[in-house]
């Protein structure tokens, strides 16, 4: 990979390596002051094993357990696994309840002043805010569902096997509930597994795969292939695909191409509508903040969420009827027509675009938990987000470069080009050194995601994160390494004349 010039190079070590610079960062970042929309667990917090916060404890431990730094807020850099709760979910949430219990049913139909949408409409209510998020139309986004139930939902309409074209591509190191649902809908087609494709690197010692490679993989398999279905941020590597052009490519071939925004939606700015994107679908619950497990969304293009009428020349009578034509879908009673929803005539009615796709009842808990999100990103735009989560990681990256004067004991797989990556870096340790370093950290108040035997994953997220959080978690993870590589004697470091 060509080399790219991190901003944070050309400055020495006595200022890099400071809190001090770190913190002046943060000072003139506009965006510095969301931090405070959310709620960040103290280091008291993650060592606490009773419920609820340490502060709200009256003695929440003896003075034989306490610790000086209990108060002091924890470095939470796991926003690709589980985002942090916005300060403004509680009340959100609780608006929801007084509703519940002075309303009822009627909630789902009553506007009320000084409150949320009426439930009947919330899932309109936050489309604009995710459309901008996603570089779609509101007509083309839709929040429901969970993110594996919605890939099925849409591989039922996308996915069309034919003798001819059958095989489905995905990415080799794909997460298992993409491979999983990929599998299983072959399976359901009575399609012979050995046509799910996988796109695996060139090299063994690397997880990167260029777009040049993912292009050729199609490219070879292009005459029997009916759906390619890949990650917007491989989650492992934290590597960013080219979305538009590989879209493009696919498109070029006659092939449709669906995206698993899981990682990257809230994350990195996407235009699934300017780029033709077919269809995606993605999680709220990692940097979209909404809570664990809660309501995802997904996205089909304006191409494919038309419902139009067509004349039929029905009975002997030449009296003419007309008929509905839209893309198939399994349908359900809250993709059909609002208008009509409540007269249970069985007829079903797709609501033109995504919102067609919808089935059950959506859950109006978990939608208010998204609109909390929804509202904090509603301070800033994703571009914002983009440049801020841009510098936090080049400052990542190189502070992770900077080991005195010896060779970390561990490497970036994450692409250096930072149009390659997201708010992720992914750290390859030496063997050997995880759990030890992970013990660590983690005693000191450090939040990141691990994947065996060697992989942290480690992600600023632009909304809550800052500078300092990195500072300080750089501080603790090489302490952790060093200490280590003392207790295991692996993985030792070898002395250069300078920073790797």
């Amino acid at each position: 990979m060509p080399k790219y010039l991190n901003p944070y190079a050309a400055v020495n070590d006595a200022d890099l390596l400071s809190e001090a610079f770190a913190r002046s960062q943060d000072e003139r970042d506009p965006l510095s002051s969301l931090r405070a929309e959310f709620v960040i667990p103290t280091k008291g917090d993650l060592r606490n094993r009773r419920y609820g916060p340490v502060g709200n404890q009256t003695t929440h431990a003896s003075s034989a357990t306490a610790r000086p730094d209990d108060h002091e807020e924890s470095v939470y850099l796991c926003g690709n696994s589980l985002g942090l709760q916005p300060r403004r979910t509680r009340e959100y949430v609780n608006r929801y309840l007084d509703t519940w219990a002075s309303k009822g049913v009627q909630g789902h139909f009553k506007p009320l002043e000084g409150g949320h949408p009426p439930w009947l409409d919330l899932d309109d209510a936050l489309k604009e805010q995710t459309a901008r998020i996603v570089g779609a139309l509101p007509t083309e986004v839709v929040v429901m569902e969970t993110l594996t139930a919605n890939l099925h939902l849409l591989m039922s309409s996308f996915y069309k096997p034919t003798p001819d074209r059958y095989k489905i591509i995905i990415e080799g190191k794909a997460f298992p509930s993409d491979h999983y649902a990929a599998q299983s809908q072959l399976a359901h087609h009575n399609v012979p597994s050995s046509a799910l494709i996988t796109i695996t690197p060139p090299s063994a010692d690397s997880p990167y795969l260029t777009t040049e490679h993912i292009l050729s993989v199609i490219s070879q398999h292009n005459a029997t292939t009916a759906l390619v279905l890949l990650p917007g941020i491989q989650f492992y590597s934290g590597q960013f695909f080219d979305i538009e052009l590989i879209t493009r490519h696919c498109h070029s071939l006659g092939i449709i191409v669906g995206w698993d925004l899981a990682h990257a939606v809230g994350n990195v700015p996407v235009k699934l509508h300017d780029w033709n994107v077919d269809f995606a679908a993605w999680c709220n619950y990692k940097y979209m903040n909404g809570g664990p497990g809660v309501i995802g969304g997904l996205f089909v293009h304006d191409n494919h969420g038309k419902v139009e009428q067509t004349q039929l020349d029905g009975d002997p009578n030449h009296i003419n009827h007309t008929q509905l034509v839209y893309k198939p879908r399994l349908s359900g009673w809250w993709g059909s027509d609002k208008s009509t929803r409540f007269r249970m005539e069985n007829e079903f009615i797709p609501i033109p675009g995504a919102s067609g796709f919808q089935l059950s009842n959506p859950s109006a808990l978990d939608m208010t938990s998204v609109l909390a999100s929804l509202d904090v990103f509603s301070l800033t735009s994703i571009e914002a987000l983009r440049a801020r989560s841009l510098r936090l990681t080049a400052y990542l990256e190189e502070r992770l470069l900077r080991y005195g004067n010896k060779t970390p004991p561990y490497k970036i797989i994450t692409p250096a080009n930072p149009a390659e990556r997201g708010a992720q870096l992914s750290v390859l340790l030496n063997p050997g050194l995880l759990d030890h370093v992970l013990n660590y950290i983690e005693e000191h108040g450090v939040v990141v995601d691990e994947r065996k035997p060697d992989v942290l994953r480690v992600a600023p997220a632009p909304l809550y994160n800052s500078f300092w959080d990195v500072h300080r978690f750089v501080v603790i993870f090489q302490e952790g390494c060093r200490r280590a590589i003392a207790r295991t004697g692996s993985g030792s470091a070898e002395t250069t004349n300078g920073a790797s």
